[in-house]
């Protein structure tokens, strides 16, 4: 609206709110009722089908293809990107008594708690909103949970927050704290629109991560993790992570190269590649 005034008008913009299967199926893992696309299925089909002009979606949601028909130019500025650890008993995962439950909704989480912390029980199918999740940690359904601290920034919750984990300690999901808006690729006005939101360094660091995914072909049922940043120098750093469900098996590799778009892609391919063949008999 800032950059384009016929957008400020009122009525000019309307949000459509649009419920996904991922919202409405809280009863059972993700990877059993289709994986990370039923967060952005109906959304896609409201665009292509000309009900919506523009979609926003959660980067981590998007598959690593993008419908026919459809372009994702626009990355706004990354929030933080890492995990918080919630308990009301303990202050890390470090503290918490052997054989405390863990809840999360994510392998990824799963498979680095266990490879740390072997001795805590993980419940893997912990589904839902932040309130519900926040409701069974009351409830004592759980010990301690971990959420995206991205996510709770932005619904003003980082009061629940217990500590935050670093990089080293959880590698973040890719794309992770990452908004991208879509439009079809056949309307140049919305793009146009859009290109004033994007926020470039953000929108490589995801492409290098998204790189990395595709090339593993990853799913929901594959503990996969991944973060490109800029260091101080203007390099990309870029750390990749697959892993065994159950945290018995890691590897991780790094890259690092210009902070640019092509080179980006081709370091994350390329740890895609590597991880692909290490994990070939111990992973995949």
């Amino acid at each position: 609206m800032t950059t384009h005034s016929e957008l400020a008008e009122e009525g000019a913009i309307q949000i459509v709110i649009i419920k996904t299967t991922g919202d409405k199926i809280l009863s059972q893992p993700l990877a059993d009722i289709g994986g990370k696309g039923l967060f952005t299925k109906e959304i896609d089909e409201a665009l292509i089908n000309g009900e919506i002009d523009i979609a926003v979606h959660s980067m981590k949601d998007v598959p690593t293809y993008l419908p026919d028909g459809t372009i994702l130019p626009c990355n706004l500025q990354r929030e933080d990107v890492r995990d918080a650890f919630i308990s009301l008993s303990a202050a890390s995962l470090a503290e918490l008594p052997a054989g405390s439950t863990v809840g999360t909704a994510s392998l990824r989480r799963k498979s680095q708690i266990l490879h740390r912390y072997p001795s805590l029980n993980v419940l893997d199918n912990f589904r839902g909103n932040v309130q519900t999740r926040l409701r069974k940690l009351n409830e004592g359904v759980v010990q301690a949970t971990l959420l995206a601290l991205a996510g709770l920034r932005r619904l003003n919750m980082t009061e629940n927050v217990s500590s935050i984990l670093s990089i080293d300690e959880m590698l973040p999901a890719v794309a992770q704290g990452a908004i991208g808006i879509a439009c079809r690729s056949n309307d140049d006005k919305m793009a146009n629109y859009i290109a004033s939101l994007n926020h470039d360094e953000t929108r490589l660091a995801v492409a290098c991560e998204r790189a990395f995914l595709e090339t593993l072909d990853g799913s929901c049922r594959t503990p996969i993790a991944g973060y490109a940043c800029q260091d101080k120098d203007g390099y990309c750093i870029f750390r990749g992570l697959v892993a065994s469900p159950d945290g018995t098996r890691v590897l991780e590799t790094s890259r690092k190269g210009p902070y640019a778009l092509e080179d980006m892609i081709l370091m994350g391919k390329d740890a895609g590649k590597e991880l692909l063949f290490a994990g070939r008999s111990r992973i995949f």
